[in-house]
């Protein structure tokens, strides 16, 4: 299970040989055994690190189940470092080669489906689940008072006699509350003890609403969304719903970061776009928040001295430090 730790090291690793990093997509739905067999060798086939290739090769071939619905691999082979990563939630295929691993998608992957606190909820109790990265990690369950439901009319209503529903009545909200106060009480231990960073609230909308009421305004902040499901539901089920909605919430905040940042630079207010003023931005540690098309490449030139970029070169001097040379890079 890929977890920070991991991130860390994968982060800290810099070689000064080629790290090769490949993505590989594994999804059932999408393919078999065989066809992911085939996609592995087409990437691999124009690597010159024969043994890094080596060693992935015989991973693939010995240790890997094919199971899961992507995988990472990072290999060193000069270094004697091999990472592997059998992920539960799909990636897009990647090689690349580099002085250390590529980690983006994994740090992606950690933003969007890392540390979910899911929520099933009814008048009675909970069912609390941790999943990370798509793999269920712990659950729990909560039970409070037996609700009974009270059936109106009857002999109580008769003429003469003292109805006793509205009073049964009273005593049901009471411990519908009481259910609903304990419940909130146990998922926020529990969020706590699995440092959740997200929840979700399952159920009908009234039991959903009355538990989010419970719920310090800290927890509720929290909330990414709500759906419906029973409370029988099993936790493979609450698992695909949970990353349903992951991917939903992702989506719609990437398309308001771009809006936002299409407005800001049209009306000149904390944003800009394009290459040449986003490298200026960042030679001047400007940059808080870095967009860019996925598979964009573009050759460029960087100063030998501090390290600027530069789209194009008007000089051999940089701009910048007035003290290094321009060198082309290349991208990819």
């Amino acid at each position: 299970m890929f977890n920070n730790h991991d991130l860390r090291e994968l982060l800290d690793f810099v070689s000064p040989s080629q790290v090769l990093s490949l993505y590989l997509n594994t999804d059932p739905i999408e393919g078999n055994a065989d066809a992911y067999r085939l996609r592995l060798k087409t990437m691999l086939k124009e690597i010159n690190l024969p043994q890094d290739v080596k060693a992935i090769e015989r991973y693939f071939n010995h240790e890997f189940d094919w199971s899961g619905r992507s995988i990472a691999v990072f290999s060193c082979a000069a270094k004697e470092f091999f990472r592997a990563y059998p992920l539960a939630v799909p990636m897009r295929n990647l090689v690349q080669i580099s002085d250390r691993p590529i980690v983006k998608p994994l740090a992606d992957l950690m933003d969007t489906y890392g540390g979910y606190g899911v929520v099933l909820v009814d008048k009675q109790g909970a069912r609390l689940f941790y999943f990370h990265l798509g793999q269920l990690r712990e659950q729990e369950g909560v039970v409070g008072e037996t609700i009974r439901h009270t059936k109106h009319g009857g002999a109580s209503s008769l003429p003469g006699r003292r109805s006793s529903t509205a009073g049964k009545t009273d005593r049901m909200d009471e411990r519908v509350e009481r259910n609903m106060r304990d419940s909130a009480e146990f998922a926020v231990h529990f969020f706590e003890e699995n440092q959740v960073r997200r929840v979700l609230i399952g159920g009908t909308d009234e039991n959903v609403h009355a538990f989010r009421t419970f719920l310090p305004k800290a927890w509720q902040s929290l909330i990414m969304g709500t759906f419906s499901m029973p409370m029988t539901a099993s936790h493979t089920e609450v698992g695909e719903r949970a990353l349903e909605i992951g991917i939903e919430v992702a989506q719609q905040s990437d398309l308001r970061l771009v809006d936002d940042l299409i407005t800001g630079a049209s009306k000149h207010n904390g944003a800009v776009a394009g290459l040449a003023a986003t490298f200026d931005a960042i030679n001047r540690d400007q940059v808080r928040t870095l967009v860019f098309t996925e598979g964009l490449r573009k050759d460029g030139y960087i100063c030998s001295a501090c390290g600027g970029l530069f789209v194009t070169k008007a000089d051999e001097i940089c701009p910048l430090c007035s003290q290094g040379k321009l060198e082309r890079t290349l991208d990819g």
